[in-house]
This record gives C-alpha cells, sequence and structure tokens, in this order.
C-alpha cells in the first residue's frame, strides 16, 4: 500500500515524464485531494450515475447548479466548475463519446486533451482521470486505456505545468488493462 493524499491505495503504478509524474491508481476518483477531478460527462452536463453520480452525491447540488448554468458542450470538449465538498479544488466535464456513434477513437482522444489543457490553463497542478466513456457508454476499457494513456503522453511531451497526472481507476480489472497499456509503452 502507497500513501496518496494522505490515504492508502491499495494500488499505485508510477511513471515519471519530463517534470510531470503519471500515476495509475485503483480507487474513488472524489475521494482525491487534487486540484481537479475529471468526471466523464454527458453534453447536457447532467450528473446522473456512475462517476458523475458519485461527483453529485459527494460534491453536491452547487456542481450541478454550475453545469446547468453552463447549459452543455459538445462531445470531444471539457468545461469546468468548481467543485462544491468534494476534496478537489474543482471539476473538469469531460464528455466523451458513446460506443456506436461514430469516429469514437478521435473525440475520446479530443476530450482527454481538452481535460488536460484546461487545468493547465487555470493553473491547476494536479489532475486526477477515471476511464472516459467506459461506463454507461459502452466503450471499450482496452480501447480507452490506449488512447488516454497515449493522449496524456503526447500532452506531457508539449510542455505543462501540470506536475502529476493521476488516472484513478474503479475494480482490479480496470486497473489491470491500464496497468499492462502502460508497460507496452505509447504509439
Amino acid at each position: 500500500m502507497r500513501p496518496f493524499g494522505g490515504q492508502l491505495w491499495e494500488y499505485v503504478v508510477a511513471v515519471r515524464m519530463n517534470d510531470t509524474l503519471l500515476e495509475l491508481i485503483k480507487g474513488d476518483i472524489t475521494e482525491l485531494e487534487v486540484d481537479a477531478i475529471v468526471n466523464p460527462a454527458n453534453e447536457e452536463l447532467k450528473l446522473g450515475g456512475g462517476v458523475a453520480g458519485a461527483v453529485r452525491e459527494k460534491g453536491g447540488a452547487s456542481i450541478q447548479d454550475e453545469c446547468n448554468r453552463i447549459g452543455g458542450t459538445p462531445v470531444g470538449t471539457a468545461v469546468m466548475t468548481g467543485a462544491g465538498t468534494l476534496k478537489a479544488k474543482q471539476v473538469i466535464h469531460a464528455v466523451g463519446p458513446r460506443m456506436g456513434e461514430g469516429d469514437e477513437d478521435r473525440k475520446l482522444a479530443a476530450a482527454v486533451r481538452a481535460s488536460l489543457a484546461l487545468a493547465d490553463r487555470n493553473g491547476q497542478r494536479t489532475i486526477a482521470i477515471p476511464a472516459i466513456s467506459t461506463g454507461v457508454f459502452g466503450y471499450p476499457v482496452d480501447r480507452c486505456a490506449r488512447i488516454l494513456l497515449t493522449e496524456v503522453h503526447r500532452y506531457l511531451q508539449g510542455g505543462t505545468k501540470l506536475e502529476r497526472v493521476v488516472v484513478c481507476l474503479h475494480g482490479d480489472q480496470n486497473f489491470q488493462t491500464f496497468r499492462n497499456e502502460l508497460r507496452r509503452g505509447f504509439r
């Protein structure tokens, strides 16, 4: 076990990329003490189930209120709100693709890049990202791992103020899939 944000996490893999630490952890993204967490959102920014439901439940109504004021954002983009009572300071709502809508890989890559860039532009130093679109949107976890990790790697090569990028995964299988993809390297 390894401490992270005042808690012990059962699984952690860490890799340094230039001046940024990339970590894979198995855990609850809503419990992380980071500058920003990414919520895998829908285009209407309605906090439903999965990670979004946990963000709404643990963070409070103010997050949904801010999303309602924003009104929505297209697939492949991201917007930022406050984090209510979460341990994080901000929530980045990234809209990933629904499986079957077409051009899903490009859309997922865009959502990951948009999340990282939004955090960077707003002076965030630490960000946690889940496996976007792999829940109710039906995106395959192995494809998500390849695309998400590749986009993080590419982003970190371009010069960033991000000091730590945490990929926070729910469940042993998701963690193992991402760990295996990280071991394969970047394409």
